[in-house]
């Protein structure tokens, strides 16, 4: 089943992986080595730090590895400028009861991050706003309760 991701979270997740397997996971072979030098190993808690993490980063590889054959990157800028929300679309909202503006763009789960203004298509904003268009209004049933906002405008950028 194919995973939708902007160009950038494709790249970020293509740079993790390039660094997990050219820096990250020959600097813990080497904390391994040093702390097998070291003796006793069931005493080791160097070795015991080492080969944990030697398992994320191998654990971090192969999840990386299965997404990034999955991926299907999807460009803003080559959609079709409709004003309607899809997938990667930069969306500006306004809260209808209080006034407050926010812009979020619609990215995949991999790449969201709210601090940056970045929703996962997955999350209950993003769901209420897919297929809708400039002008319309939009409930979204979140944790603190029932919102409306009205999508002010509509970008592929």
């Amino acid at each position: 089943m194919p995973i939708p991701i902007t160009a950038r979270g494709a790249k970020m997740l293509k740079d993790e992986l390039q660094r997990l397997k050219t820096q990250d996971r020959p600097a813990v072979v080497q904390a391994i080595a040093e702390a097998r030098e070291k003796g006793d190993l069931s005493e080791n808690a160097e070795y015991d730090a080492a080969r944990e993490s030697q398992a994320f980063i191998e654990g971090r590889i192969l999840e990386l590895e299965r997404k990034i054959a999955q991926f299907q990157v999807i460009d803003p800028s080559t959609l079709p400028d409709n004003g309607k929300v899809v997938f990667s679309a930069t969306v500006t909202i306004e809260d209808v009861e209080t006034g407050n503006r926010q812009t979020v763009q619609i990215v995949g789960n991999d790449e969201s991050d709210t601090k940056l203004g970045r929703i996962s298509v997955a999350s209950p904003m993003a769901r209420a706003l897919i297929g809708k268009s400039e002008g319309d209004e939009v409930e979204v049933q979140a944790p603190g309760g029932l919102s409306e906002y009205e999508i002010i405008s509509v970008q592929y950028i």
